[in-house]
């Protein structure tokens, strides 16, 4: 410092000579000087410090520019009433949405909207929310260079709220799948997607929570963060800095309708499970343990002997469940489940319902303050009804016009496991104008046993057009002959 002052002083004396103001040398302010220097420095360690920051932030530019072409805009078509249209999640509070943009009509029937989604495969396999497609009569995908493709609706899964899309293209920009096993709280996430239908549009944040249990929504363990996300996001990817999707954009917390600072993505671990299952079989089929379970606080810790609240503690075990079998009672607690441990009641579902049907996994249990070990062999849940699986056509040469879903327990009895239960039929369909309605349960078209939606929709594609075909329904318990003619 002192340096800088001498430095500083000579500079001024030859200043001074060369003006002619040696005489005012004297009254030179070397405290002034000083503060001068003082806040340059000041300035220097800010200008510093600020590079620094910006060295540590994410590169979001070069994500985006790397990982962006897989994003793509997801729009529908579909009929609904209006007051479907206004109220997204009947199962849910209020303050939760999902936010697909749907655009309302003056009319009862047609409705439009719009979501997003993103290409896993190069052959044309998107990923999109379940509430995106949900009742869509034609379903249009944009990629990022504006090309457009009609997509098929491979199947859907309402409990997961994870739909997987199809369409006829080869070489599609692909997305990075990563591990949302592997995500900590404050980390930077990016999300991508199409919010009031601006195509592309990224936003970033943080993960604000793990593992985030959501009312009604016992088999996602939903990743809370902050990434500003709106109508016409769902269905989009979050993305990690590495550039990897680790979660698909599903929900919102919101008084107003609009982002509110919480947002929620599926993690990408349950929807690739859901994605593998809805390509091979039409549906998911979730494991099943058989107890009713609660959150464990701080006197129920006392009782049971626990060093401090965790685990899942058992109410009720249901009778001819795996639980039963492996010898689970009420009272125990359990610890962790498949190698997992277990913090809070919330967290068991989702675990057994990602385990296989028909895995043998390992439980540990807290009973009379001793810790025991079982094992549990997983069975299929039945909830009496199988999450959708879309057999429309895409092809409007050789549309059907229903929706289909598996049938109940009680309904496959009723027809010795043939058939498909007709969900909904589309006003003045080939199905329409065959007299099928909507809870009639199809049991074979063209003179074959229909087993599967899968199996209906590879009929569809080999029935003739133009020339009338022989369905075989059940309607009320009675089986009923009528002739169906596919445009």
């Amino acid at each position: 410092m002192a340096n800088y002052i001498a430095q500083d002083r000579i500079f001024v004396r030859s200043l001074a000579k060369t003006r002619g103001l040696t005489s005012t040398l004297g009254q030179y302010d070397y405290t002034r000087s000083f503060k001068m220097l003082a806040l340059l420095l000041v300035l220097f360690s800010m200008v510093a410090a600020s590079k620094v920051q910006a060295l540590q932030l994410p590169d979001f530019e070069k994500l985006v520019n790397e990982h962006g072409k897989s994003v793509v805009k997801v729009t529908v078509t579909g009929q609904t009433a209006p007051a479907e249209l206004t109220n997204q999640m009947p199962e849910l509070p209020p303050q939760f949405r999902y936010f697909f943009e749907n655009i309302p009509q003056q009319q009862p029937q047609p409705r439009s909207g719009f979501g997003s989604g993103f290409i896993i495969s190069e052959d044309g396999y998107i990923v999109t929310n379940a509430h995106v497609v949900d009742n869509a009569e034609e379903v249009s995908i944009q990629l990022t260079d504006r090309t457009e493709y009609l997509a098929e609706i491979v199947g859907s899964d309402e409990r997961s709220d994870i739909a997987l899309l199809k369409i006829d293209a080869k070489g599609l920009p692909t997305a990075s799948l990563g591990n949302s096993d592997d995500i900590n709280v404050g980390q930077w996430v990016l999300a991508i997607g199409s919010p009031f239908g601006f195509e592309y549009t990224a936003t970033q944040g943080i993960v604000s929570a793990v593992s985030r249990s959501l009312p009604n929504e016992n088999y996602v363990p939903f990743i809370q963060t902050d990434a500003a996300v709106n109508p016409g996001n769902s269905g989009g990817p979050l993305f990690d800095t590495d550039g990897n999707v680790i979660g698909v954009n599903a929900q919102i917390y919101s008084r107003s309708g609009g982002y509110m600072g919480l947002s929620f993505a599926i993690p990408i671990n349950v929807a690739m499970s859901v994605v593998d299952q809805l390509k091979s079989n039409g549906y998911v089929s979730r494991g099943w343990l058989g107890v009713h379970i609660q959150n464990v606080d701080p006197p129920l810790a006392e009782s049971f002997g626990l060093d401090r609240p965790k685990g899942a503690l058992v109410a009720r075990v249901t009778d001819d469940s795996p639980a039963k079998e492996a010898g689970v009672q009420p009272g125990d607690v359990i610890l962790s489940f498949n190698g997992t441990s277990i913090k809070k009641s919330s967290e068991l579902p989702p675990l057994v319902g990602l385990v296989p049907v028909g895995d043998q996994v390992e439980m540990e249990l807290q009973r009379d303050n001793k810790t025991i070990t079982l094992d549990v062999t997983i069975a299929e849940l039945d909830d009496g009804e199988k999450p959708i699986a879309s057999s429309q056509s895409r092809n409007n040469e050789s549309k059907l016009g229903v929706m289909v879903g598996e049938l109940s327990s009680s309904q496959k009895e009723s027809t010795d496991g043939i058939g498909v239960l007709i969900e909904q039929v589309e006003p003045n369909s080939p199905a329409a104008v065959a007299g099928m309605r909507s809870g009639d349960i199809l049991l074979s078209f063209n003179r074959t046993e229909v087993k599967s939606s899968k199996q209906l929709q590879q009929l569809l594609k080999d029935a003739p057009h133009g020339k009338p075909v022989p369905v075989l329904i059940q309607r009320n318990g009675q089986p009923l002959f009528s002739a169906l003619t596919l445009s």
